[in-house]
């Protein structure tokens, strides 16, 4: 991934810190603060994974950084990367057999949350608290583990899911400010704050295909058509500008200038970048208005995708599909990935980017019930299903500030996260 569209711009990162000349440094040292983004690089069987993680208070006396690390980011300057490749067990605890074993069925609480019972489905990640009593975990720990596939009883693995990757962890220096007198505070640990709460979950489990299937996932909250809930517009923005601004840097590198884009689930803002000249753009939504307001769009349908999958264009037609903060609605994702396939050139690319705001009455089940990176591995299921695709790829990006003129930033100070999943037309 080009590291540097990950950047976010230096007025944001300036502007939340409160940042002024005098407190500005030229170079890292140990009496320095600083703003750093994290990315963590690891492949899977069927996919290249980045998980970015933007830290925005530093402290190089105070923080602990992998040793590889911590001498490569001292007396350098904003801009700079320092990288180091691990092997597994460099940077997280190895694998341990002994942390995958069975237990008896009975021993997953399926009552565990209040008002519904949750059967384990394999592959799936589920809070140690289902487990509480085995060994030694508490029904306060919310800690994710992860159901697998035993010939006997429920299988049940207690590593981390990338206790047996191999990974790279790369630091871009984004902004060094002078320390002021502090009393207290935490000390970050910088392998644990990238690899904790989530990476990792987007992948199978040792191949095997994970159980997105089971307990009716792409049912809804409200039965009514989709065209009398989205009949009145929402010109509205759904995820902040800070987090529509990486889709659209994203956006810029993935799809090729003056090529021919399809915008599924349209609506007035496609999040395609200013400066990328595009020969055409197609809109596909479900509300007119919203379309009509999108100054992108070339072409402008009305069409919904969950009453007929099947896309009204010609085969081997469009350089990139996009798809914005809508793939939590579809009922019926893998054909329309498949429809998707069809339209596409070879060698153009599907892209779905999602955050985790929705509108409830519309959200399908299993959207709701998975942690945010199990998303990922949700829709790279949807690739996987579809056939045909290479080259997958996911990305997240999370720590990155709202701007300080946004409405929510006194009671949201960081930015929606990012999520992202894209693959190529290979066959």
């Amino acid at each position: 991934m080009d590291e540097s569209l990950l950047i976010p711009p230096a007025e944001i990162l300036a502007e939340s810190n409160q940042d002024t000349p005098a407190s500005r440094l030229e170079m890292t040292s140990r009496e320095a603060l600083c703003a750093m983004r994290f990315d963590l690089h690891w492949r899977s069987e069927h996919a290249t994974h980045t998980d970015s993680q933007i830290s925005q208070k530093l402290n190089l006396w105070r923080d602990i950084f992998p040793p590889e690390l911590e001498t490569d980011v001292l007396d350098r300057r904003v801009g700079h990367v320092a990288r180091h490749d691990f092997m597994p067990g460099g940077l997280i605890e190895s694998y341990r057999t002994s942390d995958s074993l069975s237990i008896k069925p009975h021993q997953f609480n399926r009552s565990f949350q209040d008002n519904r019972t949750v059967e384990p489905r394999s592959g799936r990640f589920y809070p140690k608290g289902f487990i509480a009593k085995v060994r030694g975990i508490f029904p306060e720990d919310m800690t994710p583990f992860r159901v697998t596939q035993h010939i006997e009883g429920l299988g049940v693995d207690l590593n981390h899911p990338l206790a047996d990757r191999e990974m790279s962890l790369s630091a871009t220096i984004l902004n060094i400010r002078q320390a002021g007198e502090e009393h207290g505070g935490a000390c970050h640990d910088i392998a644990e704050m990238t690899t904790l709460a989530g990476p990792g979950m987007q992948a199978r489990w040792h191949g095997e295909p994970t159980d997105f299937w089971s307990d009716l996932p792409f049912a809804r909250m409200s039965d009514e058509p989709d065209a009398y809930f989205y009949q009145m517009p929402r010109l509205a923005d759904h995820i902040d500008s800070a987090a529509s601004g990486q889709i659209a840097a994203l956006y810029n590198r993935l799809i090729p200038a003056e090529g021919e884009v399809l915008d599924l689930m349209s609506s007035w803002n496609s999040h395609l970048p200013d400066q990328l000249e595009l020969n055409h753009v197609s809109g596909l939504g479900l509300n007119q208005e919203e379309l009509d307001a999108n100054p992108r769009l070339d072409h402008r349908l009305v069409h919904d995708l969950n009453l007929q999958p099947v896309l009204p264009y010609e085969e081997n037609r469009f350089d990139a599909i996009i798809c914005t903060v809508s793939v939590e609605y579809l009922i019926k994702p893998v054909e329309i990935f498949k429809e998707a396939h069809r339209v596409l050139k070879p060698g153009g690319r599907l892209i779905i980017t999602f955050s985790n705001r929705w509108f409830p009455p519309k959200i399908i089940n299993i959207w709701q019930d998975l942690h945010e990176f199990e998303r990922m591995g949700l829709v790279l299921e949807y690739f996987l299903a579809a056939g045909g695709y290479g080259n997958l790829e996911t990305w997240s990006l999370r720590g990155l500030l709202r701007p300080a003129g946004d409405k929510y930033s006194r009671q949201m100070p960081f930015a929606d996260p990012v999520y992202a999943v894209w693959g190529e037309k290979t066959e």
